[in-house]
């Protein structure tokens, strides 16, 4: 009879119990405090904690112990964002539903602004990003709409780092000229063909306790959009709301 045992590989489990046994530590720990915590020879200890740290799930430092690696923090913060983009992409859709428009949504994290989920579909394609917004913050409603929301010490931190390259005619360079627009009073942010010619954008900001965000509508014409009758604002400005809101419920 065929075994109905799960088949177990026994060096990933003393991997993973090595990986347990540095996060239970205060701080950090050494290669015999972790060979006799889970019970192992001290050579087949060294030989997991090589393998784990070149992996980056453990990080050995000067002294020779270990703590835990940025791979691990970078699987926790995957896991996050993926809880943040369930939320908002109900809110997403509606909203794309509503303005005919792609939707874009787009948070700050360590240091840096990207677009962490696109919503469109066949009928309203995304309009694509050709130059990464890393790059080309300042030239987009999200990247301006994020830095207006910013608290000084990170916006100068972000643009002494990223330089106002030009990516069309109407790209603004100037620091002047960018803070003038981010401190104009309105906390939504417009992008009239800066970022690509043809392309207008309208984002509001997403924030929360623990998200510094915007969420953006995009168009491909000739003008502006028109949105006299503030229906365009009033749309996005009670989406980017309900993002904010939904995101601060408890996980």
């Amino acid at each position: 009879m065929e075994s109905t045992e799960p088949t177990l590989i026994q060096s990933v489990q003393r991997a993973l119990r090595l990986v347990e046994a540095v996060g239970a530590t205060e701080g950090r720990a050494h290669a015999k405090e972790l060979a006799r915590a889970v019970g192992l020879s001290l050579s087949t200890t060294y030989h997991l904690l090589r393998t784990l740290t070149h992996e980056g799930y453990l990080r050995r430092l000067d002294d020779g112990s270990y703590v835990l690696g940025p791979a691990l923090s970078q699987v926790v913060t995957q896991s996050h964002m993926t809880a943040v983009l369930s939320r908002a992409r109900s809110t997403m859709q509606s909203l794309r539903d509503e303005l005919k428009a792609p939707v874009y949504l787009a948070v700050y994290s360590d240091g840096e602004i990207s677009v962490v989920e696109i919503v469109d579909s066949p009928k309203i394609p995304s309009i694509d990003l050709w130059v990464g917004i890393q790059d080309s913050a300042h030239a987009t409603a999200l990247g301006k709409c994020i830095l207006g929301a910013l608290d000084e010490e990170r916006r100068s931190d972000y643009l002494a780092r990223h330089p106002l390259h030009a990516l069309t005619s109407h790209t603004v360079t100037s620091r002047i000229d960018l803070m003038h627009e981010i401190h104009a009073g309105s906390p939504l942010a417009r992008d009239a063909e800066e970022y690509a010619v043809g392309v207008h954008c309208l984002a509001a900001p997403v924030v929360g306790p623990d998200i510094v965000g915007a969420v953006a509508v995009a168009s491909r014409s000739a003008r502006a959009p028109s949105d006299v009758d503030g229906r365009l604002k009033a749309a996005l400005t009670r989406s980017a709301d309900r993002i904010a809101r939904s995101l601060a419920l408890p996980a």
